[in-house]
Protein backbone atom coordinates (compact mmCIF):
# COMPACT_ATOMS: atom_id res chain seq x y z
CA UNK A 1 0.00 0.00 0.00
CA UNK A 2 0.74 3.91 -0.70
CA UNK A 3 2.96 5.51 2.33
CA UNK A 4 -0.11 8.01 2.03
CA UNK A 5 -1.25 6.30 4.86
CA UNK A 6 -1.33 3.51 7.34
CA UNK A 7 -4.69 1.92 6.53
CA UNK A 8 -4.25 -1.09 5.29
CA UNK A 9 -7.52 -1.48 2.89
CA UNK A 10 -6.94 2.00 0.70
CA UNK A 11 -4.06 3.42 -0.93
CA UNK A 12 -4.55 7.28 1.06
CA UNK A 13 -6.47 9.18 2.87
CA UNK A 14 -7.89 13.12 1.77
CA UNK A 15 -11.11 14.37 3.44
CA UNK A 16 -13.04 17.34 2.29
CA UNK A 17 -14.09 18.82 5.61
CA UNK A 18 -13.11 17.53 9.07
CA UNK A 19 -15.06 16.96 11.93
CA UNK A 20 -18.43 14.33 12.62
CA UNK A 21 -20.87 13.73 15.51
CA UNK A 22 -20.75 10.26 17.13
CA UNK A 23 -24.39 8.61 16.51
CA UNK A 24 -23.61 5.18 17.65
CA UNK A 25 -21.45 2.58 19.99
CA UNK A 26 -18.54 2.06 16.70
CA UNK A 27 -17.79 6.00 17.80
CA UNK A 28 -17.30 5.47 21.11
CA UNK A 29 -13.61 5.68 20.93
CA UNK A 30 -13.44 7.24 17.67
CA UNK A 31 -9.90 7.71 16.40
CA UNK A 32 -10.43 11.38 14.48
CA UNK A 33 -11.93 12.77 17.62
CA UNK A 34 -9.11 11.84 19.73
CA UNK A 35 -6.96 13.37 16.46
CA UNK A 36 -8.90 16.56 16.62
CA UNK A 37 -8.43 16.59 20.54
CA UNK A 38 -4.76 16.37 20.49
CA UNK A 39 -4.56 18.84 17.67
CA UNK A 40 -6.40 21.67 19.88
CA UNK A 41 -10.00 21.06 18.00
CA UNK A 42 -12.12 19.09 20.41
CA UNK A 43 -15.04 21.64 18.45
CA UNK A 44 -15.53 19.27 15.14
CA UNK A 45 -16.52 16.60 17.16
CA UNK A 46 -18.62 18.54 18.98
CA UNK A 47 -21.18 20.11 16.40
CA UNK A 48 -18.58 22.34 13.96
CA UNK A 49 -17.28 21.38 11.04
CA UNK A 50 -13.94 22.82 8.82
CA UNK A 51 -13.24 22.45 5.54
CA UNK A 52 -10.30 22.00 4.02
CA UNK A 53 -7.64 24.17 2.09
CA UNK A 54 -7.83 25.25 -1.20
CA UNK A 55 -4.56 23.42 -1.99
CA UNK A 56 -5.11 20.66 0.52
CA UNK A 57 -8.07 19.87 -2.35
CA UNK A 58 -5.88 20.34 -5.29
CA UNK A 59 -3.59 16.94 -3.83
CA UNK A 60 -6.15 14.65 -5.47
CA UNK A 61 -6.28 16.01 -8.90
CA UNK A 62 -2.27 15.50 -8.50
CA UNK A 63 -3.00 11.89 -7.62
CA UNK A 64 -5.39 11.28 -10.74
CA UNK A 65 -2.90 13.00 -12.93
CA UNK A 66 -0.06 10.65 -12.00
CA UNK A 67 -2.50 7.32 -11.46
CA UNK A 68 -4.03 8.96 -15.57
CA UNK A 69 0.12 8.27 -16.24
CA UNK A 70 0.74 5.06 -14.51
CA UNK A 71 -2.23 3.49 -15.77
CA UNK A 72 -3.43 2.35 -12.01
CA UNK A 73 -6.57 3.71 -10.03
CA UNK A 74 -5.41 4.83 -6.39
CA UNK A 75 -8.16 4.40 -3.73
CA UNK A 76 -8.64 6.83 -1.62
CA UNK A 77 -10.50 7.15 2.07
CA UNK A 78 -12.23 10.20 3.39
CA UNK A 79 -10.65 9.11 7.17
CA UNK A 80 -11.35 12.43 9.20
CA UNK A 81 -15.68 13.07 7.96
CA UNK A 82 -18.91 11.75 6.89
CA UNK A 83 -18.99 12.10 3.65
CA UNK A 84 -22.83 11.89 3.90
CA UNK A 85 -23.08 13.81 7.03
CA UNK A 86 -26.30 15.55 6.93
CA UNK A 87 -24.79 18.97 9.10
CA UNK A 88 -22.58 19.62 6.22
CA UNK A 89 -23.77 22.50 3.53
CA UNK A 90 -24.53 21.07 0.93
CA UNK A 91 -22.43 23.11 -1.10
CA UNK A 92 -19.49 21.46 0.26
CA UNK A 93 -20.91 18.17 -0.64
CA UNK A 94 -21.91 19.42 -3.86
CA UNK A 95 -17.87 20.60 -4.49
CA UNK A 96 -16.82 17.45 -3.07
CA UNK A 97 -19.16 15.43 -5.88
CA UNK A 98 -17.75 17.71 -8.76
CA UNK A 99 -14.35 16.72 -7.31
CA UNK A 100 -15.10 13.26 -7.75
CA UNK A 101 -16.11 12.95 -11.34
CA UNK A 102 -12.71 15.25 -12.11
CA UNK A 103 -10.75 12.34 -10.61
CA UNK A 104 -11.82 9.25 -12.84
CA UNK A 105 -8.68 7.42 -12.00
CA UNK A 106 -9.01 7.44 -8.16
CA UNK A 107 -11.06 5.12 -6.59
CA UNK A 108 -13.47 6.94 -3.63
CA UNK A 109 -14.01 4.41 -0.69
CA UNK A 110 -17.31 6.42 0.78
CA UNK A 111 -17.47 5.15 4.20
CA UNK A 112 -20.17 6.56 6.10
CA UNK A 113 -21.86 5.47 9.45
CA UNK A 114 -25.13 7.13 7.58
CA UNK A 115 -26.39 5.34 4.61
CA UNK A 116 -30.02 6.18 5.00
CA UNK A 117 -28.70 9.66 3.59
CA UNK A 118 -26.71 8.43 -0.07
CA UNK A 119 -29.40 7.99 -2.29
CA UNK A 120 -30.83 12.08 -1.14
CA UNK A 121 -27.46 13.31 -1.32
CA UNK A 122 -25.85 12.35 -4.24
CA UNK A 123 -26.12 14.34 -7.80
CA UNK A 124 -29.24 12.83 -9.55
CA UNK A 125 -27.24 11.47 -12.55
CA UNK A 126 -25.36 8.86 -10.11
CA UNK A 127 -28.95 7.35 -9.41
CA UNK A 128 -29.42 6.56 -12.92
CA UNK A 129 -25.68 5.87 -13.77
CA UNK A 130 -23.57 5.63 -10.68
CA UNK A 131 -19.51 6.48 -11.36
CA UNK A 132 -17.67 3.23 -11.45
CA UNK A 133 -15.05 5.00 -9.39
CA UNK A 134 -17.11 5.25 -6.33
CA UNK A 135 -17.68 2.52 -3.77
CA UNK A 136 -20.07 3.55 -0.97
CA UNK A 137 -19.29 1.38 2.19
CA UNK A 138 -20.88 1.74 5.73
CA UNK A 139 -19.97 0.64 9.38
CA UNK A 140 -21.41 -2.12 10.64
CA UNK A 141 -20.53 -2.98 14.22
CA UNK A 142 -23.40 -4.89 15.69
CA UNK A 143 -26.83 -6.87 14.81
CA UNK A 144 -28.52 -3.71 15.00
CA UNK A 145 -26.23 -2.00 12.93
CA UNK A 146 -26.39 -4.77 10.23
CA UNK A 147 -29.93 -4.22 10.18
CA UNK A 148 -30.51 -0.98 9.57
CA UNK A 149 -27.31 -0.07 7.66
CA UNK A 150 -26.72 -3.08 5.39
CA UNK A 151 -30.72 -2.59 4.39
CA UNK A 152 -29.83 1.18 3.49
CA UNK A 153 -26.61 0.11 1.71
CA UNK A 154 -28.11 -2.68 -0.38
CA UNK A 155 -30.66 0.29 -2.09
CA UNK A 156 -27.60 1.93 -3.56
CA UNK A 157 -26.64 0.23 -7.23
CA UNK A 158 -23.25 0.72 -7.25
CA UNK A 159 -20.50 -1.45 -8.75
CA UNK A 160 -19.23 -2.44 -5.37
CA UNK A 161 -20.89 -2.19 -2.09
CA UNK A 162 -18.65 -2.93 0.84
CA UNK A 163 -19.21 -3.04 4.65
CA UNK A 164 -16.80 -2.18 7.94
CA UNK A 165 -16.88 -4.16 11.00
CA UNK A 166 -14.28 -2.15 12.64
CA UNK A 167 -14.59 -2.13 15.60
CA UNK A 168 -16.46 -5.23 15.47
CA UNK A 169 -18.34 -5.57 19.07
CA UNK A 170 -20.56 -8.25 18.17
CA UNK A 171 -20.64 -11.31 16.45
CA UNK A 172 -23.57 -11.33 13.76
CA UNK A 173 -24.64 -13.45 10.64
CA UNK A 174 -24.44 -11.71 7.55
CA UNK A 175 -26.30 -14.19 5.96
CA UNK A 176 -29.22 -13.91 7.80
CA UNK A 177 -30.24 -10.45 8.53
CA UNK A 178 -33.65 -8.69 9.96
CA UNK A 179 -34.26 -5.28 8.38
CA UNK A 180 -35.94 -2.53 9.83
CA UNK A 181 -39.64 -4.23 8.11
CA UNK A 182 -38.98 -7.16 10.00
CA UNK A 183 -38.29 -8.89 6.83
CA UNK A 184 -35.00 -11.40 6.73
CA UNK A 185 -32.55 -10.94 4.05
CA UNK A 186 -28.89 -12.36 3.09
CA UNK A 187 -26.46 -9.55 3.07
CA UNK A 188 -23.99 -11.31 1.03
CA UNK A 189 -26.52 -12.56 -2.00
CA UNK A 190 -29.44 -10.21 -1.61
CA UNK A 191 -32.33 -12.78 -1.09
CA UNK A 192 -34.87 -11.18 0.88
CA UNK A 193 -36.99 -13.69 2.82
CA UNK A 194 -35.69 -17.26 1.53
CA UNK A 195 -35.40 -15.79 -2.40
CA UNK A 196 -38.63 -13.80 -2.44
CA UNK A 197 -37.44 -10.62 -3.75
CA UNK A 198 -33.55 -9.55 -3.65
CA UNK A 199 -31.65 -6.29 -3.21
CA UNK A 200 -28.11 -5.49 -3.97
CA UNK A 201 -25.28 -7.65 -1.95
CA UNK A 202 -22.35 -6.54 -0.55
CA UNK A 203 -19.03 -7.31 -2.14
CA UNK A 204 -16.40 -6.42 0.12
CA UNK A 205 -16.42 -7.24 3.97
CA UNK A 206 -13.97 -5.52 5.99
CA UNK A 207 -13.03 -6.50 9.81
CA UNK A 208 -10.79 -5.68 12.78
CA UNK A 209 -10.76 -5.24 16.56
CA UNK A 210 -10.53 -1.83 18.13
CA UNK A 211 -7.33 -0.06 18.70
CA UNK A 212 -6.56 3.09 21.43
CA UNK A 213 -6.43 3.42 25.11
CA UNK A 214 -10.21 2.54 25.61
CA UNK A 215 -10.38 -0.63 23.41
CA UNK A 216 -12.87 -2.85 23.79
CA UNK A 217 -11.97 -7.08 23.03
CA UNK A 218 -13.07 -8.53 20.09
CA UNK A 219 -13.87 -12.17 20.56
CA UNK A 220 -11.83 -13.79 17.85
CA UNK A 221 -14.85 -16.09 17.08
CA UNK A 222 -16.88 -12.94 15.61
CA UNK A 223 -14.05 -12.65 13.36
CA UNK A 224 -13.70 -16.28 12.11
CA UNK A 225 -17.39 -16.36 11.19
CA UNK A 226 -17.40 -13.52 9.19
CA UNK A 227 -14.03 -15.04 7.17
CA UNK A 228 -16.26 -18.33 6.89
CA UNK A 229 -19.49 -16.36 5.85
CA UNK A 230 -17.58 -14.60 2.86
CA UNK A 231 -15.56 -17.71 2.12
CA UNK A 232 -18.74 -19.81 1.39
CA UNK A 233 -20.37 -17.14 -0.70
CA UNK A 234 -17.38 -15.83 -2.41
CA UNK A 235 -17.08 -12.82 -0.94
CA UNK A 236 -13.50 -10.61 -0.51
CA UNK A 237 -13.04 -10.53 2.97
CA UNK A 238 -9.62 -8.17 4.69
CA UNK A 239 -8.96 -9.13 8.05
CA UNK A 240 -7.50 -5.53 9.36
CA UNK A 241 -6.36 -5.98 12.38
CA UNK A 242 -6.60 -7.69 16.03
CA UNK A 243 -6.73 -4.20 17.31
CA UNK A 244 -5.58 -3.80 21.10
CA UNK A 245 -6.63 -7.31 22.28
CA UNK A 246 -6.20 -10.78 20.80
CA UNK A 247 -7.64 -13.98 21.08
CA UNK A 248 -5.72 -16.51 23.30
CA UNK A 249 -5.74 -19.02 20.90
CA UNK A 250 -3.94 -16.75 18.47
CA UNK A 251 -1.50 -16.01 20.48
CA UNK A 252 0.54 -19.15 19.60
CA UNK A 253 0.62 -17.24 15.78
CA UNK A 254 2.63 -14.44 16.97
CA UNK A 255 6.51 -14.60 17.93
CA UNK A 256 6.86 -15.37 21.92
CA UNK A 257 3.71 -17.40 21.79
CA UNK A 258 3.73 -21.07 23.12
CA UNK A 259 1.42 -23.88 23.77
CA UNK A 260 -2.24 -23.62 25.07
CA UNK A 261 -1.05 -21.23 27.80
CA UNK A 262 -0.61 -17.53 27.41
CA UNK A 263 3.47 -17.90 27.94
CA UNK A 264 5.29 -14.51 27.44
CA UNK A 265 2.10 -12.89 27.44
CA UNK A 266 1.34 -13.66 31.33
CA UNK A 267 1.68 -9.98 32.02
CA UNK A 268 -1.00 -8.65 30.02
CA UNK A 269 -4.36 -8.07 31.12
CA UNK A 270 -7.03 -10.68 30.32
CA UNK A 271 -10.34 -10.85 29.62
CA UNK A 272 -12.37 -13.51 30.37
CA UNK A 273 -15.16 -13.23 28.51
CA UNK A 274 -13.88 -12.51 25.25
CA UNK A 275 -10.69 -15.13 25.97
CA UNK A 276 -8.37 -12.48 24.77
CA UNK A 277 -5.54 -10.69 26.19
CA UNK A 278 -4.27 -6.69 25.74
CA UNK A 279 -1.05 -7.17 24.10
CA UNK A 280 -1.20 -3.41 21.97
CA UNK A 281 -2.30 -3.52 18.43
CA UNK A 282 1.19 -3.78 16.99
CA UNK A 283 2.05 -6.82 18.34
CA UNK A 284 -1.57 -8.17 18.21
CA UNK A 285 -0.79 -8.13 13.86
CA UNK A 286 -3.53 -9.28 11.20
CA UNK A 287 -3.21 -12.68 11.10
CA UNK A 288 -5.98 -14.42 11.62
CA UNK A 289 -5.34 -18.38 12.89
CA UNK A 290 -1.67 -17.94 10.97
CA UNK A 291 -3.60 -16.29 7.97
CA UNK A 292 -3.22 -12.58 6.27
CA UNK A 293 -6.65 -12.10 4.60
CA UNK A 294 -6.33 -9.14 2.72
CA UNK A 295 -8.80 -10.10 -0.05
CA UNK A 296 -10.41 -7.18 -2.22
CA UNK A 297 -13.11 -7.46 -5.19
CA UNK A 298 -11.86 -7.99 -8.08
CA UNK A 299 -11.87 -5.02 -9.99
CA UNK A 300 -10.02 -3.52 -7.24
CA UNK A 301 -6.87 -5.93 -7.52
CA UNK A 302 -6.90 -5.79 -11.45
CA UNK A 303 -6.23 -2.13 -11.06
CA UNK A 304 -3.21 -2.26 -8.71
CA UNK A 305 -1.92 -5.04 -10.36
Amino acid sequence: MSADTKIEWCDATWSPWLGCTKIAPACDHCYAASWAKRTGSPELWAGERRRTSTDYWKRPLKWNREAEKAGTRKSVFPSLCDPFDNQVPNEWRRDFFDLIEATPHLLWLLLTKRPQNILRMVPLDWLHSWPENVWPGTTVEDRKRAGRNLWELAQVHSRVRFMSAEPLLEGFDLTAIENPHGETFNALTGFVNDDIGWVQAIDWVICGGESGPNARPMHPDWARDLRDQCAEHRVPFFFKQHGEWIGVPDLRHLPGGSGPGIGAFDHCEYDQEHEAVRIGKARAGRLLDGVEHSAVPDVLARAAA
